[in-house]
């Protein structure tokens, strides 16, 4: 295994521990994508060493925060301020102190807010340094049991439905495997609309990945529609197989299958 090398800037301290946070540095941090124990050593020490921390949402951050006795001062950082709030951490940043930006869950940038702000940090010549962690993809696409090179991740699907059908009929040619994320009142409608166009496509649909009741259903469209739990609750990812390659090994699933379609054994993370 290669030894473990630091970016330029980034030493070790006193016993070995690196140095960081720096100031002027902004730091992408993880959370959890529903179990609290997911969470990192290094995220823990950078979130309880920052001078501020960015949140999607400051009372979900709080739960977070607390449960590990971490206090900081909390500014809201979200789809709908990002623009304003961008240059105000950026002069934060130029005064000498660090920060860390959080979302809801998983990594920020991805389906989330964090890419506006990590621009404006870069293009005022700071640095952003990305903390490794929790994901809903690569954890859904690993669950998924697909092949997972090469794969291609779309985000949200659009809500419109003449928007959305125009990406499916696309997507029926991809020969990848596609990831999307999807909300629990769309759900039916994205899958029925796939019983229309890839009709025969294996897919699997991961739904409160890493909490209590984890739940990962493959098969085609029409039998995962047909075996959705009423009521519907939870983050959702769909994951597309790709299509069928020489050794038939994708096309040959044709059932659905519940792997970890029971109640799991670990504590329950954050609720919805």
């Amino acid at each position: 295994m290669p030894t473990p090398e630091f970016p330029a800037g980034i030493g070790h301290g006193a016993g070995g521990a690196p140095s960081e946070p720096r100031s002027g540095v902004l730091y992408l941090v993880p959370t959890p994508i529903g179990n609290l124990e997911d969470i990192t050593l290094r995220a823990l020490r950078i979130l309880r060493s920052v001078d501020w921390v960015a949140a999607e949402d400051t009372r979900r951050t709080c739960i977070l925060l607390q449960a590990h006795g971490i206090h900081r001062t909390l500014f809201s950082h979200h789809a709908h301020n990002e623009h304003q709030m961008a240059p105000r951490l950026v002069e934060r940043l130029r005064g000498g102190t660090s920060g860390a930006l959080v979302t809801d869950a998983g990594m920020p940038g991805i389906s989330d807010p964090g890419f506006l702000l990590a621009r404006a940090v870069r293009d005022a010549g700071l640095t952003v340094c990305v903390l490794p962690g929790p994901s809903a993809v690569p954890t859904a696409l690993v669950a998924s049991g697909y092949p997972t090179e090469p794969f291609l991740f779309l985000g949200y699907l659009p809500t419109t439905s003449g928007r959305r059908r125009r990406v499916l009929d696309w997507l029926r040619d991809e020969p990848r495997t596609v990831v999307v994320f999807e909300t629990p009142h769309r759900l039916r409608r994205v899958l029925a609309e796939l019983v229309e166009r890839m009709p025969q496509r294996p897919l699997a649909m991961c739904r409160e990945l890493t909490k209590l009741h984890e739940q990962v259903l493959r098969g085609r469209p029409a039998e995962l529609l047909d075996a959705l739990p009423d009521p519907l609750r939870g983050e959702i990812v769909l994951v597309l197989s790709p299509l069928a390659r020489r050794d038939g090994g994708a096309g040959r699933e044709n059932r659905v299958s519940g792997g970890h379609d029971r109640e799991m054994d670990r504590e329950e993370g954050m609720d919805e």
